[in-house]
């Protein structure tokens, strides 16, 4: 079967549910803001009462072969209590850091169109055996479940 362009537009926001849909199985007390028009897909409400706030990025297993886990253009400043997921489907995978981490692990580009916006790829990969793996300095962020955010 054919995936049309709707199936792949609806991607992200599909895993943003699924792992919106994991945060609440943890216990996580998760908000979703009506309109995304300041990179916020989810909103947590710790024990303290203190609040983050949570930027869900994904991956399709469809794309190029090397880039499962590439997430580039992403505009982004230093924001206090905000948090990013990144989720590759390809390697199944996912990963949480905070603003800052964000920051110093990422790339910045210097020229171009995505002038300012930021890119992180997670993943390396070999082509002999046609593998991806996570890059040994991004292990760290690896996560299994939401015990950083709460």
């Amino acid at each position: 079967m054919a995936h049309t362009f709707r199936h792949s537009a609806g991607f992200g926001k599909r895993i943003e549910y699924w792992i919106i849909g994991n945060m609440l199985k943890e216990g996580l007390d998760v908000y979703v803001p009506m309109v995304d028009d300041d990179a916020i897909d989810a909103v947590i409400k710790r024990k303290d009462a203190s609040f983050i706030s949570v930027q869900i990025k994904a991956r399709s297993r469809k794309v190029v072969f090397g880039d499962a886990a590439l997430f580039a253009a992403i505009p982004h400043e230093k924001r206090e209590n905000y948090w990013f997921i990144f989720y590759s489907e390809r390697m199944d995978t996912m990963w949480i850091m905070t603003s800052e981490e964000f920051i110093q692990e990422s790339v910045q580009n210097k020229t171009g169109k995505n002038k300012g916006k930021r890119s992180i790829w997670f993943n390396g990969k070999n082509t002999k055996n046609q593998t991806e793996h996570c890059k040994p300095q991004f292990e760290k962020y690896i996560a299994n479940n939401f015990d950083r955010l709460k």
